[in-house]
C-alpha cells in the first residue's frame, strides 16, 4: 500500500514540472494579446504591436480617426499601468502579474524576432 502513495506522489511531483513547461512564456503571451479575456489586443495594437486604426468618423469636412498606440516600445511598467487603469478607451483585462509578464515578454520577443527576420 504504502509504494501506491509513493507512485502516486512521484506521478504528481513529475507531470507538475512537465506541465510547467508545456507552454512557454512567449506562447502564452502570444495566446493573451491575441484574445485576453475574450477580447484581442489586435484590433487597436495591431498584429505586432504597430498601432491600428480603430474607428472613422466624423463628418466629410472633418474626418478623425481613432488610432490605438504603437506598443512595440512599450516597457513593462508603462504597459501594466495602461492594463491596470486602462487609459481612454483601453479596457482593462484585470491581467494577473504573470500574465501581464508574459504579454510584455511576447510583445518583446515578438519585435526582436520581426527586426531578425531577412527582408525578401
Amino acid at each position: 500500500m504504502q509504494w501506491r502513495k509513493l507512485a502516486v506522489l512521484a506521478l504528481l511531483i513529475g507531470s507538475r514540472s512537465v506541465a510547467e513547461d508545456f507552454i512557454s512564456e512567449f506562447e502564452y503571451g502570444q495566446m493573451l494579446y491575441q484574445n485576453p479575456r475574450g477580447v484581442s489586443c489586435v484590433p487597436c495594437h495591431g498584429d505586432n504591436g504597430e498601432g491600428a486604426i480603430i474607428a472613422r468618423y466624423g463628418s466629410k469636412k472633418e474626418p478623425k480617426v481613432l488610432r490605438g498606440p504603437d506598443i512595440r516600445q512599450v516597457t513593462e511598467k508603462d504597459l501594466r499601468k495602461a492594463l491596470e487603469k486602462g487609459p481612454g478607451v483601453m479596457p482593462r483585462y484585470f491581467l494577473t502579474d504573470e500574465e501581464i509578464r508574459a504579454l510584455f515578454t511576447y510583445i518583446k520577443e515578438a519585435q526582436r524576432r520581426a527586426l531578425e527576420e531577412p527582408e525578401e
